[in-house]
Formats: structure tokens, C-alpha cells, sequence
């Protein structure tokens, strides 16, 4: 293995349930009388991309809804409410990217959220996980299509100037392990509180822990040098 790739902030840290909080908040500032409890947000994220959930959401119910301005709400009270602590790598991680960097392993962020989220979260989790932590961060604003498109990790792969056999990825929903398989890369299964009863049949395996041995096995060693320079 040659890169690993974090698939998105909540594979860093289970940021699931506050964003759940932050939908429900930004529904009642728009004065919609919707609330997604836990059973239906883990039904609703099988899909990827958090306005065109509410945009699905509200032409199943038959309403019409500007879902961009209630996403951007849905985002500041997000990054608001990071901003209060009380947010924790999960298990693994900081070991991981640790481990990763001191034997020559590039290690990125490859999501499809806005680059404000990625900002408040790592600015959440410094000093144990901050922006020096990673090789490449991609977000909205590297690639036009977001997951489940393949579009983020092939920008990654390409800049990182690996082979995509050789990286492994890190994700938490169903959107994150296809966008990856398509790009080539392998991948595994990281749920979080509200992705763990998902089935991600399209994963290598499914971990409850980070840990750089067993993610290298996934790959073949020596199948394959780097195309590109190395971009530490």
C-alpha cells in the first residue's frame, strides 16, 4: 500500500449524529415540520450528498423546497456546533495516519463536503488530527461530482501519482465504498453510529478499528511503483 485515503470527515471522527441534529435544526429554522429520526436518517443515507437528500426527500413528499439554502443552513449550525468540542478521533486514526507517515505511506482526505466542513472538523480534532496530518485533502471544490461518482478518488490517485491497486480507502457509507470501487481502489468498510447496519457488499472487508497492518495486506507488495512524484 502506497496512500491511504480517508473516504470522509466522519470516517476521522463519528460526526453522523450531529449532522442529523444539524439537519433537524436548519428543517425547523426553515419553518419545515420535517424531523428525520434515527431509524429513517439510517434509511436515507444509502444515498450520498446531503442537498440532494433533502431535495429527494421533499419531492417524495410532494413539496417544493430550495434544498441548497437549507443545506447551507444544515452546514453553518454543523460547523457551529464542531466548533463546541466534545468531538474525538475514532479508533485508530491517529495511530494510523501516524504509522503511515513514519514508513513513507501518503495519506489524504478524499470527500465531496463543502471545504468549510473539512475545516471545522480538523480544527475540532487538532492537535491530534489537523491539515499537516495529510498529503492531499480533496473536497467540493477539487472535483465537480460528488460521490458516488468516481470523480474524487481518481483526482486523488492521480494527484498523489499512485496506481489506484495500490492505495486503500477508508469509508463509512455506501456512497463512498462505490465511488471508490469504481475509481479502482480498494476499499473497506468503517461504518459509523448510523451507517452500521448497512451491508457494504462492495468492500474488501469491514473494520471496526483503523490499523495500517491490516489495510497493507489488502494489497500486493511490490505490485507496483509510484507514477509520480512523491509529494511530501
Amino acid at each position: 500500500m502506497t496512500a491511504l485515503l480517508f473516504g470522509s470527515i466522519s470516517t476521522l471522527a463519528d460526526t453522523s449524529e450531529l449532522q442529523r441534529e444539524a439537519f433537524n435544526a436548519a428543517f425547523a429554522q426553515h419553518g419545515l415540520d420535517w424531523r428525520w429520526d434515527h431509524d429513517e436518517y439510517v434509511d436515507l443515507l444509502q444515498s450520498s450528498g446531503g442537498a440532494d437528500r433533502i431535495a429527494a426527500y421533499a419531492t417524495q413528499r410532494g413539496e417544493e423546497v430550495d434544498a441548497a439554502a437549507v443545506h447551507a443552513t444544515k452546514s453553518r449550525i454543523f460547523q457551529e456546533r464542531l466548533s463546541s468540542g466534545g468531538i474525538s478521533p475514532r479508533p485508530g486514526v491517529v495511530e494510523s495516519i501516524e504509522a503511515a507517515r513514519a514508513q513513507g505511506v501518503l495519506v489524504a482526505l478524499v470527500t465531496t463536503t463543502e471545504k468549510a466542513n473539512v475545516t471545522a472538523l480538523l480544527a475540532a480534532l487538532s492537535p491530534q488530527v489537523r491539515p499537516e496530518s495529510f498529503d492531499l485533502i480533496v473536497d467540493t471544490s477539487s472535483v465537480g461530482a460528488p460521490k458516488p461518482d468516481p470523480a474524487a478518488y481518481t483526482y486523488a490517485v492521480k494527484a498523489l501519482g499512485q496506481r489506484a491497486g495500490d492505495c486503500v480507502a477508508v469509508e463509512d457509507n455506501e456512497g463512498g465504498v462505490t465511488s471508490a470501487v469504481d475509481a479502482g481502489v480498494t476499499v473497506v468498510a468503517f461504518p459509523n453510529a448510523n451507517t452500521s447496519g448497512h451491508q457494504f457488499a462492495s468492500a474488501a472487508t469491514r473494520i471496526d478499528k483503523v490499523d495500517l497492518t491490516e489495510l497493507t495486506s489488502l494489497t500486493h507488495p511490490g505490485s507496483a511503483g509510484r507514477e509520480g512524484a512523491d509529494s511530501r
